[in-house]
C-alpha cells in the first residue's frame, strides 16, 4: 500500500526544523541553513537542485555516501508531495497576486503534483517538468486525499514546515519518518516533534546510520495505517 513518508527533514540536536525569525532573506530561519549541509555536496542535491542554488554548494566533487543514498530515497517511488505554505514561500495572508512561483525557479525539483496547505484560495500553478501547484484550502484529510488520488499506487511525500508535519504525526497519517539530526543547537525556533507521543503513536526506530555530517534516523509502523 502506499506511504506518506517524511524523508530527509533536518533537525537540530535540541530538536528544532528551523531557526527563529524565518524571512525571505532567511526562509529557514536564523542559524536554520545548518540543518542541511549534510545535503548539500550530495551528488543528488546537486543533480536536482543545482541550478537554483548554486550558491549554496560547496566546492568540490559531489559526494555518493550514506548522505547521498538517504537524499536519493527520498525521491524514488514519488507520485504526489504535500507542503505547507510556509515552505512554498513567504508570503502570508491573502494571494495579492500570483507574482510568487516558489523558491525553485521554473523547473521545481518535484515534477509531480504539489498539495500545498493554505487557508487563501488560489489558482493551480503549473510549472516545467511536470510540477503542478495545487493550493488545498480544506485541511490535511483533503489534501491526503487528493495526493493520494494523484499518486495512484505510488507514495506521497510530506515537506515541510515542521507545523505540517506535526499535524499529519499527530492524526496518525504518516506511516515513515527519516529524520536527518545535524551536530548543530539552534535555542529556539521551530521544533519538530513537541508534543507528540511517538510510541503511543504506534512508532519505533526502524533504521539509523551516521555519517560526518548527520546521524540518520528512520520511525516508521509496522504497517500503513489507512
Amino acid at each position: 500500500m502506499p506511504k506518506l513518508r517524511v524523508q530527509a527533514f533536518g533537525i537540530s540536536l535540541d530538536g528544532y526544523g528551523a531557526g527563529p525569525n524565518q524571512t525571505l532573506e532567511t526562509p529557514m530561519g536564523i542559524g536554520g541553513m545548518g540543518l542541511h549541509k549534510w545535503v548539500l555536496g550530495t551528488q543528488t542535491f546537486r543533480s536536482l537542485h543545482g541550478d537554483f542554488a548554486a550558491p549554496l554548494i560547496p566546492e568540490g566533487a559531489a559526494r555518493k555516501d550514506i548522505d547521498d543514498d538517504y537524499a536519493a530515497r527520498g525521491f524514488a517511488n514519488l507520485g504526489a508531495w504535500i507542503m505547507g505554505r510556509n515552505m512554498f514561500g513567504p508570503i502570508r495572508g491573502p494571494w495579492s497576486d500570483d507574482e510568487w512561483r516558489g523558491w525553485w525557479g521554473e523547473n521545481p525539483p518535484y515534477h509531480v503534483p504539489v498539495f500545498v496547505l493554505t487557508h487563501h484560495a488560489r489558482a493551480p500553478l503549473a510549472m516545467a517538468g511536470g510540477t503542478t501547484f495545487h493550493f488545498v484550502t480544506d485541511g490535511i484529510e483533503s489534501a491526503l486525499a487528493q495526493a493520494q488520488a494523484a499518486a495512484g499506487d505510488r507514495d506521497i511525500r510530506l515537506g515541510g514546515g515542521a507545523a505540517t508535519i506535526r499535524q499529519y504525526v499527530a492524526a496518525g497519517l504518516v506511516d515513515e519518518l527519516h529524520l536527518a539530526i545535524s551536530p548543530i543547537l539552534l535555542g529556539r525556533g521551530e521544533p519538530l516533534l513537541t508534543g507528540l507521543d511517538l510510541v503511543s503513536l504506534g512508532y519505533t526506530c526502524s533504521e539509523h546510520a551516521a555519517s560526518p555530517h548527520a546521524t540518520h534516523v528512520v520511525l516508521s509502523k509496522p504497517s500503513p495505517q489507512r
